[in-house]
């Protein structure tokens, strides 16, 4: 299905190496495919830990603030960071950093599965976020670059889609299974195999680079302030507060290094597009949705229901089974009608599904549990593909990298907080009450945003006009 398109020029070879024949540069399927997977990978790290929490808490004796660790190590990691990675990877080359944080992540993988303690995990998730937050701008950065076509390139990005839509739908499934037959540690070992073969599609991919000085006071600040928030709402209490405190100076320390930096790492000037900002607040939101309630539902079906990790890992099936062929679906939609009906109409959808969620107990009916969870995933998988073409489509391909960097960033971002947040509600005294509150927060963000972009995104033409 990929059209055929002439790559870009490879780099000239070095003069050791005159003789050789240069490898000839993948084509954009074969780059397509890497990038699909790539993103396959990572998002099924993400899905497949949570209905395994249980099992890591009981094995490694941890409780509920160390296991949100577990998911928030890894997603802060990836958000924080990628900030610069994206800008990183319009600086070396999409390629090369594609490559390498394959590798990363595929060591940070083994060392996840042979940890002894949950600070050796923890430790271990942090840089297998670090190397995902490589991956993904700069995955999405080579389909920018291998689809210079707005056409095809949004059919390429609804593709790239179908391999994060993929990993999440048989990620709780995998989890479940692999955590009830064998151990939590073949969650972290499943990936191997797939880094494996993304590293053999991206072997001969090239892209091109443009070099500019790296933000060090700006990923710092940022980095610093998305770990201080993020603990100061998992711990609370007097370190919460101090560590709040801190979170608000690094904060403020980031705009000003911002404003002043030649090339900051989170360009402001990027949000005075509408259609960018619009995207990039409605993923925000959708993360908040999709991944907070996520991390809620799997405790929910085990800490409160008392299933087991198969049973919990089965019941989001219905609820992921359709978002890769919704994915497809969100993209031809907005190839006709431009992205502000599959964007709104996919926030609306995810909303009422939280509404729906409000009248679970703990006895109700699994099914009219799994029921109202369906349209959490289809709306998510309708907008997502929408609202990535939009922001993607709103800066000019050598500030791909960066753009995709600070979209996927605000997205982890809110998913980690999101994390943090319903933790600490649910840790309370009723895990019920807490579970409530959650779904309440989540469909409020969703629904704003959603009426944002019907606001803001009136003008969006399709990209065939």
């Amino acid at each position: 299905m990929s059209p055929d398109l002439t790559p870009r020029t490879a780099r000239r070879p070095s003069p050791a190496r005159k003789s050789a024949a240069p490898a000839a540069p993948a084509s954009p399927g074969r780059m397509l495919g890497a990038a699909l997977l790539g993103f396959f990978l990572i998002t099924l790290d993400a899905s497949v830990v949570n209905v395994a929490l249980p099992a890591i808490g009981d094995d490694l004796h941890g409780g509920l603030s160390a296991l949100q660790w577990v998911v928030d190590g890894y997603t802060l990691a990836f958000a924080a960071l990628m900030l610069s990675t994206g800008a990183l990877s319009d600086r070396i080359g999409a390629a090369r950093a594609f490559g390498g944080g394959v590798v990363v992540f595929a060591l940070a993988s083994l060392a996840c599965g042979a940890a002894p303690g949950l600070g050796v995990l923890v430790a271990a998730r942090v840089v297998q976020g670090t190397a995902a937050s490589v991956m993904l701008p700069s995955s999405l950065a080579l389909v920018r670059q291998a689809f210079p076509d707005a056409v095809r390139r949004t059919r390429a990005i609804s593709l790239w889609a179908t391999g994060g839509s993929t990993a999440m739908a048989l990620g709780p499934v995998a989890g479940g299974v692999l955590t009830t037959v064998w151990d939590w540690r073949a969650i972290f070992y499943v990936n191997l195999p797939f880094a494996a073969l993304t590293l053999v599609l991206a072997r001969s991919a090239r892209s091109e680079r443009r070099p500019a000085p790296l933000d060090v006071a700006g990923q710092l600040t940022a980095a610093l302030a998305l770990g201080a928030v993020t603990f100061a709402v998992i711990e609370g209490g007097t370190k919460g507060v101090v560590a709040a405190g801190v979170g608000v100076v690094s904060a403020v320390a980031f705009v000003l290094a911002e404003r002043r930096h030649p090339h900051p790492v989170v360009p402001l000037g990027l949000f005075r597009n509408a259609t960018f900002s619009v995207s990039v607040a409605a993923g925000s939101a959708l993360s908040v949705g999709f991944f907070g309630m996520f991390f809620v539902l799997g405790l929910y079906f085990q800490e409160v229901r008392g299933r087991s990790a198969l049973v919990a890992g089965l019941m989001f099936l219905p609820m992921t089974v359709l978002i890769s062929t919704v994915n497809v679906v969100s993209g031809r939609v907005t190839n006709r009608f431009g992205p502000r009906a599959p964007m709104v109409t996919g926030q609306l959808v995810m909303a009422a599904g939280l509404l729906a969620l409000l009248p679970v107990g703990r006895h109700t009916p699994l099914l009219l549990v799994a029921l109202p969870m369906i349209p959490l995933g289809l709306g998510g998988a309708l907008a997502v593909p929408a609202l990535t073409a939009s922001a993607m489509s709103a800066v000019p391909a050598t500030r791909a990298g960066l753009a995709a960097g600070v979209l996927n960033a605000a997205r982890q971002v809110s998913g980690a907080l999101s994390v943090a947040l319903f933790g600490t509600l649910v840790a309370r005294p009723g895990f019920l009450p807490g579970m409530h509150e959650s779904l309440l927060i989540a469909a409020a963000s969703v629904t704003l945003t959603g009426l944002a972009a019907a606001f803001a995104l009136r003008g969006e033409r399709s990209p065939r006009e």
